[in-house]
């Protein structure tokens, strides 16, 4: 995992795209919080959190980022940069949109704030996983306990973490519905589509200077 300040290579577009997709994985959020028809499975228990406290979303978000983060301690995990910042920067991009964005809308509208939530969230995971500056705080947590535990697979892991996840958001009071499903399906495909795109390609390997033996011997007197 990349180490925080390891910036060497391209760190203007890393650095651009690391914060890039962290606001406008924030902004999804936004968009599917505001289309009222369901939200990720993290997100649900980030909404049933905000509505049981009166703290914002975005709030809640920032501090199950930094629990979560606390976590890896005994996992052994090593954050970057990207995830320490995923956990700030996407819960203030949330607080800040949520407040633009307007309540009420007709349903068409609200199918549309699903839709292209969706979207950007898949386009948002592949431009900040893309950067290679640390996942985020809740990827770590699965990686972390899948490396702990050879025999689990990551799949398995993965829905383990996000049904319970998702049944402790709904009991709080977040909201589970069609999107929730629709991001289920849909953002596996997306982040496969958009990481490649945004991936930054990795420094080159100098290449070793050959030594030129096969030469030197050619060129030696043959013996009589």
């Amino acid at each position: 995992m990349a180490v925080i300040g390891n910036l060497r290579h391209r760190p203007v577009r890393r650095l651009a795209q690391l914060y890039t997709g962290l606001v406008l994985y924030g902004v999804s959020m936004a968009l599917m919080i505001r289309s009222g028809l369901g939200l990720n499975p993290w997100d649900v228990f980030h909404q049933g959190l905000s509505r049981q406290t009166g703290i914002s979303v975005g709030t809640a978000s920032i501090l199950v980022g930094a629990a979560v983060l606390l976590l890896w301690i005994p996992l052994r995990q090593r954050p970057g940069l990207g995830t320490v910042s995923n956990v700030v920067v996407i819960g203030l991009a949330v607080d800040a949109t949520v407040a633009l964005l307007p309540t009420g809308l007709p349903l068409p509208a609200r199918i549309g704030l699903l839709v292209t939530g969706i979207v950007a969230n898949g386009a948002a995971t592949g431009l900040y996983l893309g950067a290679d500056l640390g996942p985020g705080p809740r990827d770590g947590l699965m990686t972390g306990i899948v490396a702990r535990r050879p025999r689990w697979s990551v799949r398995l892991v993965r829905t383990g973490i996000e049904v319970l996840v998702l049944a402790s958001g709904a009991l709080l009071g977040g909201t589970a519905g069609l999107g929730t499903l629709a991001y289920a399906l849909a953002i596996g495909p997306l982040v496969q589509v958009f990481t490649p795109i945004f991936a930054v390609p990795p420094r080159p390997v100098p290449r070793t200077p050959l030594v030129a033996t096969a030469l030197t011997c050619t060129d030696a007197p043959a013996e009589k």
